[in-house]
């Protein structure tokens, strides 16, 4: 009967499969049964980025039946620092495009569907909606509250990770049997307080860890072997090369998950983080800000006009590229408060950064401090090189 049994589990398989998948089936937890369960697993993974690049290729290896993409970015030369599923010949093409190509190069026994999109509160419920687990690849906050509260509407689990420098987190998120994301971080931080991996750097080798993480958590769940991560976050510090772990509770006052919640759909996440989907400060932080773009800028200075250009990045940032040719000094952000009486409060100054948020949060601060002749540049630096002048790198 056992041998019956046995023969029964691998009927479903092709001669390729169980020559493919044979070190699986060697696992007495995993075996025939466990693989048939990630055959027919189907795994969300939005971002193909840092994370998403290690946990696709290892959930594409593992066998999982059908494996979905989020992503709308293009290939640059920047990614490839850390981003393992692309190559320098990739530079320039759709990230989506070829990324399903290497994954059924890798395996051409599964599916890999692609959606070319923003997630976004109009689209999410529809595309989690086909799938059992879902994992979060991307590095803004926006995205990682709006991926969660979409799983606990439709009662999936969600594979968290996190990465910054040397540092890396990843937990599940399952609020049908423990804790959400909002449970553990109820309100986003201020925009520009914490930087993303761009701004802040990070560790080309960290992505695969905690995206193989990731992967693992996701196989686990969907074989039903071991112990998930629920309740559970793992924080990993890649130069001590130490891990943790912090116990989590569900929170009874949590606003989606508890049992009288007040979040009840999605929400404009973009405005709650004080986000726009392309990085800048909302509405309400731009009308405490006076604002010029990098077109205005130029043509000011084309007129011989010379504003003070303040760069408020990091040494790092402005060594990759800077406005040092029109006069550009940089005090980076941290060291403002104590330099401040290096800038002259009656003349114009024009703040920026990489993106414009932190410059934005900056001139904010400034006048808040007596500063009245101050701007922001919209977009900074990235702006300036895609609209004036594309001979300039981008990060």
């Amino acid at each position: 009967m056992c041998q019956a049994l046995r023969v029964a589990e691998v009927v479903e398989f092709s001669s390729s499969e169980l020559a493919r998948y044979s070190r699986h089936f060697a696992l007495p937890e995993f075996g025939t049964a466990g693989q048939q369960k990630l055959k027919h697993g189907r795994v969300l993974i939005v971002g193909a980025g840092g994370l998403g690049s290690p946990a696709a290729l290892y959930l594409a290896a593992a066998g999982v039946g059908t494996i979905g993409l989020v992503d709308f970015d293009q290939i640059d030369v920047t990614n490839l620092q850390r981003q393992i599923m692309y190559t320098t010949a990739n530079v320039g093409q759709r990230k989506l495009d070829v990324s399903a190509e290497r994954l059924q190069q890798l395996n051409p026994e599964i599916e890999v569907r692609t959606h070319a999109a923003r997630l976004t509160r109009d689209n999410a419920l529809e595309i989690l909606a086909d799938y059992d687990v879902v994992i979060d690849g991307t590095d803004n906050f926006p995205t990682r509250y709006l991926v969660n509260d979409a799983c606990v509407l439709l009662k999936k689990p969600y594979v968290y990770g996190s990465i910054l420098r040397f540092d890396g987190q990843v937990s599940v998120f399952d609020a049908e049997r423990g804790p959400c994301y909002r449970c553990l971080f109820r309100e986003p931080p201020p925009p520009g307080l914490v930087p993303n991996c761009a701004e802040g750097g990070v560790l080309g080798v960290l992505p695969g860890i905690i995206g193989s993480l990731q992967a693992l958590e996701a196989i686990k769940l969907i074989a039903d072997v071991g112990e998930a991560l629920i309740g559970r976050l793992v924080l990993f510090d890649a130069l001590a090369l130490r891990w943790r772990e912090l116990k989590l509770k569900k929170n009874p006052g949590c606003p989606i998950c508890s049992d009288h919640p007040t979040i009840t759909g999605l929400i404009d996440y973009e405005e709650f983080c004080g986000y726009t989907p392309n990085g800048d400060m909302t509405e309400r932080t731009e009308e405490k800000v006076q604002e010029v773009t990098v077109e205005e800028l130029k043509a000011r200075l084309d007129r011989g006009e010379r504003p003070a250009l303040l760069d408020i990045r990091e040494p790092f940032e402005w060594n990759i590229v800077n406005l040092g040719d029109y006069g550009a000094r940089m005090i980076p952000m941290k060291e403002l408060a104590a330099r401040e009486n290096e800038l002259d409060r009656d003349q114009e100054l024009i703040v920026y950064c990489r993106s414009g948020s932190r410059s934005a949060q900056v001139a904010r601060q400034l006048m808040d401090r007596g500063f009245r002749n101050v701007f922001n540049l919209k977009g900074g630096v990235r702006a300036w090189a895609e609209k004036i002048d594309p001979s300039l790198p981008t990060y």
